[in-house]
């Protein structure tokens, strides 16, 4: 027990000594150290940086962005419609007055006219009608200040048709312009207008001699209602052209006509090239057969008179866009029935007549299309009428066929007409 206690005395000294050794070396350390020499730092090269390429564990998929485009401009079916003339006037000439009326939609466009800014020479209007919106003018010939012209044939009265538009309120806008519309009246010279509703006893025997022999054809553009004659010759292509064949009868038995041939030329004289037959063989219109359009003949709405409707073209290579018709014309009594000569044929899947009687087309088949046409009638070719005007003919000549049928024939030409080409904006 005495050598255990003295073990433990001799560590606890052993212990005490050290830290007392310690404790003496920290006080007797200095405060202070002397700084150490500074040494000047050693310049070191610079190094190149190695590069190496980045990898990824997925490919990269970004790219850059690609340049904004301008939207693509939108294709719009757009057609410029070209203004034409439109048929609003119409005049019916009696025996001594003249009646005329005018829509009131005057140009057209849909816009109203005032009566007070329309007169007739210097006459207003004498009714309206409120239903159909058309103002009505009745004058005597002589008045209205009217003029009188005489052509060899005809007794013509001329009246104008002024309209001057005045602005509405205090407004200084006006929706339409002025205009002034011919109006003409022709009366045959050859028979006295005044004396129609006389019914003598006795008919001279020169009177029954001049009744029989003086006829007229006429060949007028209609427009498309077939109302009233187009006021203007101006077509577009692509336009219908609508024509209308009459024989003014007078005294004569009732007669039928019919269009034998017709010949588009760019010249008045119908033997001009270049040329184009569209009606041959007596009365075929063969243009449809030829170039498949649409023209045709219209269904007859009475004997002395005959409509058909032609498309609209021009001849290749000519600049002009000028056209004339010229036509011959024949006329019978209705009383011989409609055959090989006396016809109005239309190519509509087939053959067929104006009046119904498709078996008078039979030979239509075996004519030779798209040869030059103009037939060589007994009449000569017509001046061709100013702008607006239809042609008139008189035919005095009189034949008989082989059947032992009066007729009477002649050639027409209407002209010129002016085919313009469609812009499309």
């Amino acid at each position: 027990m005495m050598m255990k206690c003295t073990v433990l005395c001799l560590v606890a000294l052993a212990l005490f000594g050290s830290l007392c050794e310690a404790q003496w070396d920290k006080l007797a350390a200095p405060k202070y150290q002397k700084p150490a020499v500074r040494q000047e730092p050693v310049k070191q090269q610079p190094t190149v940086p190695q590069q190496s390429k980045q990898t990824f564990e997925r490919p990269l998929t970004w790219e850059y962005p690609e340049d904004p485009k301008p939207e693509p401009e939108v294709e719009v079916p757009f057609e410029l419609r070209y203004p034409v003339s439109a048929a609003t006037v119409a005049v019916e000439c009696r025996e001594s007055t003249a009646h005329v009326e005018a829509k009131k939609d005057f140009f057209g466009i849909g816009q109203l006219i005032n009566p007070r800014d329309i007169t007739l020479g210097n006459c207003g209007p004498v009714a309206e009608d409120n239903a159909a919106q058309v103002l009505i003018f009745e004058t005597e010939l002589h008045s209205c200040l009217s003029t009188l012209t005489m052509t060899e044939d005809s007794i013509v009265y001329s009246f104008t048709l002024f309209y001057d538009p005045k602005p509405v309120g205090d407004s200084l806008v006006v929706r339409t312009s002025k205009a002034s519309i011919i109006v003409e009246c022709h009366y045959p010279r050859k028979h006295n207008v005044s004396s129609l509703p006389l019914d003598p006893l006795w008919i001279p025997f020169s009177a029954v001699k001049v009744s029989e022999e003086f006829l007229y054809f006429t060949l007028r553009l209609m427009t498309d209602d077939w109302q009233y004659e187009r006021p203007s010759y101006q077509y577009f292509l692509g336009d219908t052209i609508n024509i209308e064949a009459v024989v003014k009868q007078f005294f004569h038995v009732p007669l039928r006509v019919c269009v034998s041939s017709c010949v588009a030329t760019i010249a008045p004289d119908m033997n001009s090239r270049p040329n184009y037959a569209f009606i041959e063989n007596n009365g075929c219109l063969v243009d449809a057969r030829i170039t498949g359009s649409n023209s045709r003949f219209m269904a007859r709405t009475a004997e002395n008179k005959l409509q058909f409707q032609l498309e609209a073209f021009r001849f290749q290579g000519t600049d002009s866009g000028l056209l004339y018709i010229t036509c011959h014309l024949k006329a019978s009594s209705t009383a011989y029935p409609i055959g090989s000569d006396y016809r109005a044929c239309s190519y509509i899947n087939g053959w067929k007549e104006a009046s119904g009687q498709d078996a008078a087309c039979g030979s239509c088949e075996s004519g030779g299309f798209g040869e030059t046409g103009g037939a060589t009638g007994v009449g000569s070719a017509a001046t061709p009428g100013q702008w607006g005007q239809s042609t008139e003919r008189k035919i005095r000549d009189v034949s008989q066929n082989e059947n032992n049928v009066l007729e009477w024939e002649g050639d027409v030409t209407l002209g010129p007409l002016t085919i313009g080409e469609v812009v499309i904006a």
